[in-house]
This record gives structure tokens, C-alpha cells and sequence, in this order.
């Protein structure tokens, strides 16, 4: 259909996210490729009204998305709040023309039965372009996206079909930002969590094992 195109053709290289946008692009061709993928997750999928992104992560950004998503795990175990993690849920609505994968996903408090979308859905932003994520997300009804970008986490609410930039979670009214921040700036995701734990619990870290 689209063979030069194909997710098999992007170039493999480990620090460099690799993305292929295409154009004009139906919905049952949309469906194709996601079947055709499986439940591979070494290609992210989006696809917003036509146009359809490709994206490979690179070994840099899988390392950052899983750093993150264990200190938000973390700290949920530590403050007893149930989350409950979806990874890259594809979420799609097709009267709408609009699909997205984000890198973790959660819903946050009891779980609730068959839901539409995630809570938050958590983007790790490592090479620029593409399809515009948050327009995808809003036209989804996700009520909160999370960008992880240049060693700065920023929070944006749903409102009224708007996303407004925010200080802190909604979902986590009580995650300090900066705290995650100087965890994430740890040099191995060990010494990360270890960090978070000595934060919120005032506990010592251990020795360094991790060398």
C-alpha cells in the first residue's frame, strides 16, 4: 500500500527517535497498519484526521519514559494511591479520524470497569516534529497529558475542550514536579528511585551498589 513507508524501512539508529509522517491516509488504511503491527510496541502509532506518524523510539527515549513511569509507580506505592498503568494503550474514535500511543498511560483511583481513556497519558518528547499530540489527545477526551522535555515536566488539563498548561497534576494534586525533576536527573534509574524513597519517606540511601 504504502511499502516505502513501511515501519521495517526506518533506519535503526539507538539515540535518534525515528519518525515517518504520511498524508492522506484513510481510516480502514489507519486500521491496516495497527494490525499489521500487532503488538509489536517498537512502533508508536498516531493518527490525527488523515495524517499518520510512524514513530520508533530510540534506546534514550525508552530509558527516560521508563525512569519516569517508576518514579510515578513509586510514588503511588509509597502514598497508597492505586494507579493502575496501560503502557501504550491505542486509543482511537473513529468518527473523529483521531488514534494516539502514548508512552505510559494511567488511571488513578478505584478501577473503573471497560474505560474509554487513561487519566494521563504521558509523553516523552526527544526529536521535534510530527502530528500535533495534544490536539489528538483533546479531540480523544484524555483529561490530562504529561510532556517530559528537556529535563522539564510539563502538566496540561482538559477544561471545557481546552487543554490549559497547569503547575501540577490534576490527577496528582500532590506530586511535586521538582521533585520528579531532580529524581529524573539521577545517572542510573536505580539511584532515581532511591532518591524518591529517601524524599517522601526521609529514610538514608543505601550504599551505591550500581556502579
Amino acid at each position: 500500500m504504502m511499502p516505502a513507508h513501511h515501519p521495517s524501512a526506518v533506519c535503526d539508529l539507538d539515540h535518534v527517535d525515528q519518525r515517518v509522517v504520511l498524508r492522506d491516509v484513510g481510516w480502514d488504511d489507519y486500521e491496516a497498519i495497527l494490525s499489521a503491527r500487532g503488538d509489536d510496541g517498537g512502533v508508536r502509532i498516531t493518527y490525527f484526521n488523515g495524517e499518520l506518524e510512524l514513530m520508533t523510539p530510540s534506546v534514550d527515549h525508552e530509558s527516560l519514559k521508563t525512569r519516569l513511569a517508576r518514579l510515578i509507580e513509586t510514588y503511588a506505592e509509597i502514598r497508597d494511591i492505586e494507579l493502575e498503568g496501560y503502557g501504550s494503550w491505542t486509543l482511537k474514535e473513529k468518527a473523529k479520524q483521531l488514534g494516539a500511543e502514548a508512552d505510559e498511560c494511567y488511571l488513578v483511583g478505584p478501577i473503573r470497569r471497560a474505560p474509554k481513556v487513561p487519566d494521563i497519558a504521558i509523553e516523552v518528547v526527544w526529536t521535534s516534529g510530527g502530528v500535533d499530540k495534544l490536539a489528538v489527545y483533546r479531540g480523544l477526551g484524555v483529561p490530562e497529558v504529561w510532556f517530559w522535555e528537556d529535563g522539564t515536566l510539563r502538566f496540561f488539563v482538559l477544561q471545557e475542550e481546552t487543554f490549559l498548561a497547569a503547575t501540577r497534576s490534576r490527577a496528582l494534586p500532590d506530586l511535586d514536579p521538582a521533585l520528579i525533576v531532580r529524581c529524573m536527573a539521577e545517572p542510573t534509574q536505580t539511584r532515581a528511585i532511591r532518591a524518591l524513597r529517601t524524599a517522601l519517606l526521609g529514610t538514608a540511601a543505601a550504599p551505591d551498589s550500581d556502579r
